[in-house]
């Protein structure tokens, strides 16, 4: 179902914190500030949630697109990464597996439709905790993300946030006051 609201039931907002923020990666190592440049040369800041917001063990990734081309597959790499690091891949399961591909189809899809609709996405934010994944895609569009209706699954194009509807528990739209751009999230369950 798609949704006007800014965030999910129960949901008090995005994290907060700065790119500099320390705390804990997926794998309990602490880290603090952005991570050193991975083999492509793109820095990845790593950080525990905020406890007073965000329920407490919530690990978060963030990458940066800022001067990076090939965006959409190196973004589903971040994700794949982060999946690796808290424990979705290797998928033990058909339906962990099901699971870890859904995740990386939504990250696809959010990071596709700023590309196209928006002029290109700022960031990926990723957040896990052990009931929920979020991802959030921040761009400067001015645009609302809709599932096109009625959706016609046999017409070229538009069927991504039909996908991410149909994929997620929920998702939304995010606009701070007078900043430009927005932030779309989108929250998957957890795999049992």
């Amino acid at each position: 179902m798609s949704t006007t609201r800014p965030y999910s039931p129960g949901d008090r907002g995005p994290e907060s914190g700065d790119g500099g923020a320390s705390g804990l990666s997926g794998d309990g190592v602490s880290v603090s500030g952005p991570v050193a440049p991975t083999a492509d040369g793109v820095s990845v800041t790593v950080s525990a949630g905020d406890a007073g917001v965000r329920s407490v063990g919530r690990s978060v990734r963030r990458l940066s697109f800022e001067g990076e081309s090939g965006v959409v597959p190196l973004a589903r790499d971040f994700a794949r990464q982060a999946l690796h690091a808290w424990g979705w891949l290797p998928a033990a399961g058909a339906d962990r597996r099901a699971a870890a591909e859904d995740v990386l189809l939504v990250v696809s899809e959010l990071v596709t439709n700023a590309c196209l609709h928006a002029e290109g996405p700022d960031e990926l934010r990723i957040s896990c905790d052990n009931k929920v994944l979020r991802v959030e895609v921040s761009d400067r569009g001015t645009g609302q993300p809709a599932p096109r209706t009625p959706h016609r699954a046999g017409r070229p194009g538009g069927h991504g946030m039909f996908i991410v509807q149909r994929l997620c528990l929920d998702w939304g739209v995010v606009r701070a006051p007078g900043v430009a751009g927005k932030t779309v999230w989108a929250e998957l369950g957890a795999p049992a």
